[in-house]
């Protein structure tokens, strides 16, 4: 498949010095819809490159929003903290947040909607106790949804502040009880890291890789597939400096049972923005999947939902593959006698919901 321009600024950002001004729109919307438009700012102030007036004044106003988001992102986290306080445990941070407060690379002018941290289970019922306490409450009232969420999920139902309209998602494990592929969370919290500097912890580095990678790959909605891609590849280049980063990527995948992620997020970076995996890293990841699978065929899905959410990168089979992915994230995390009835549901809800609209 033809790579996106977005993409090709990724690889090359040199590459904007060639570009017209319908072109610097075409990326400046690419990157928007991908949600990567301060991350793109970032690359390009990091290449020196010259920018056209009018292109320079979007990525400033990404960039400045970018900067407000960290600023409220650090009050957040201190507010969970002194919320949680008189619990017993450390705080463990996840994806974003945890990025943001680790000074990973991926944190560069990422953008997202809520903090996730990760929890002992049998400490979620006093966690969401503090929290309610210090002013979250949850949004989801459907007995249903309350029921889907602490029986079959990996977290509980998400949690918006009443003043802050802040929202935080309590996590006791990265895959829900109902997949196959759940890993020992207890591994997880044993293997988590400090940030002395915030008495933050954060998971491990190839942890934060591995639950990168699940995360995506068990995902059904792509729309933050191509930025969550590229979490990826900055985690990937970013660690990789370490001698045995690979060796012990590898054995932690296969001690908590995410082979199949990650092969599919080495796979990928590779092939979308080149990342520099070593062959025989690629080639070991391969052979220790439990499964044969079809790399044809995921290829023609992948390479297609992982590309920016926008016109100019979807072809006629696009739609497709994001429907076919979607159904397959369902199937991944539960089988088929609660999958099958929740889709149902699923489906007459929204449906119900445009009749009414």
């Amino acid at each position: 498949m033809k790579r996106p321009l977005l993409s090709l600024v990724m690889l090359n950002p040199k590459q904007v010095l060639e570009l017209n001004l319908p072109q610097w729109d075409l990326l400046i919307r690419q990157a928007r819809r991908a949600n990567v438009l301060a991350s793109l700012a970032e690359l390009l102030n990091a290449n020196v490159v010259e920018i056209p007036e009018r292109a320079r004044l979007h990525l400033k106003s990404a960039q400045i929003h970018a900067d407000r988001f960290n600023i409220a992102l650090a009050f957040e986290i201190k507010c969970i903290q002194k919320a949680l306080k008189d619990i017993p445990m450390a705080l463990v941070l996840l994806k974003g947040s945890a990025y943001f407060m680790a000074e990973n690379n991926a944190a560069k002018g990422r953008v997202f909607s809520d903090v996730d941290i990760l929890v002992p289970e049998q400490q979620l019922m006093a966690v969401e106790m503090a929290l309610t306490n210090a002013g979250w409450m949850t949004n989801t009232l459907d007995p249903y949804d309350q029921k889907y969420y602490r029986l079959w999920m990996h977290e509980i139902p998400p949690l918006r502040h009443l003043k802050r309209q802040t929202s935080i998602d309590v996590h006791h494990n990265i895959l829900p009880k109902t997949s196959g592929k759940y890993p020992d969370a207890n591994k997880l919290l044993a293997n988590c890291i400090k940030v002395p500097k915030y008495n933050i912890w954060v998971l491990a580095a190839e942890d934060r890789v591995l639950h990168s990678a699940t995360h995506l790959f068990h995902e059904g909605d792509f729309t933050q597939g191509f930025r969550d891609l590229l979490d990826l590849d900055n985690l990937l280049k970013e660690f990789a400096t370490s001698d045995d980063f690979w060796i012990k990527l590898l054995q932690r995948a296969k001690e908590l049972k995410q082979q199949i992620p990650l092969y599919y997020a080495l796979r990928y970076t590779q092939k979308i923005f080149l990342t520099p995996v070593p062959e025989k890293v690629l080639l070991l990841s391969k052979q220790q999947m439990p499964n044969h699978i079809n790399t044809v065929v995921m290829d023609a899905l992948f390479l297609r939902a992982l590309l920016p959410d926008h016109d100019s990168c979807n072809d006629k089979w696009t739609g497709l593959a994001r429907s076919l992915l979607f159904i397959r994230s369902h199937w991944l995390k539960m089988p088929v006698y609660l999958m099958v009835p929740h889709l149902l549901r699923k489906t007459y809800r929204r449906v119900l919901g445009k009749e009414l609209h």
